[in-house]
């Protein structure tokens, strides 16, 4: 199959899988001219990325996946970006919080809101504290 076959096979441009390729994600096979051959094992690859890339892993993560053999350590990968993903949902959770409460406030201007400026103040808080840590 041909890089414009597999693309369209998948909906993708094919830039993006030169840039997997570039990523170490894929490994197409070559013909005799060096027109990328991609193979049965290709396409269940870029539907592992695909997969990989909905449950919201970066590129870095799903190549150290894919590329683990060892079960232990492919376990300690996923522990780690199962706790990126459950910051990144914390975060997505407060700013839906602070969406739905703007939505919802009573003032014309949502920086005079007792709710908003309290998260202000925290943030304030949260950011000079790290500003005047100790170097390590």
């Amino acid at each position: 199959m041909s890089i414009g076959e597999l693309a369209a096979h998948f909906g993708l441009a094919t830039h993006v899988l030169r840039h997997w390729e570039a990523r170490g994600l894929l490994a197409p096979a070559r013909d005799a001219a060096g027109r990328r051959r991609y193979r049965t094992a290709d396409l269940t690859r870029v539907a592992v990325v695909l997969r990989a890339k909905e449950a919201g892993l970066s590129l870095d993560a799903i190549r150290s996946l894919t590329g683990v053999s060892d079960a232990e350590e492919r376990r300690s990968l996923l522990r780690e970006e199962a706790e990126a993903l459950r910051s990144r949902i914390a975060a997505a959770q407060a700013s839906l919080a602070l969406v739905e409460c703007a939505l919802g406030c009573e003032h014309e201007d949502i920086t005079q809101c007792a709710h908003f400026q309290r998260a202000v103040r925290e943030r304030v808080g949260r950011d000079a504290a790290v500003a005047h840590a100790p170097a390590e």
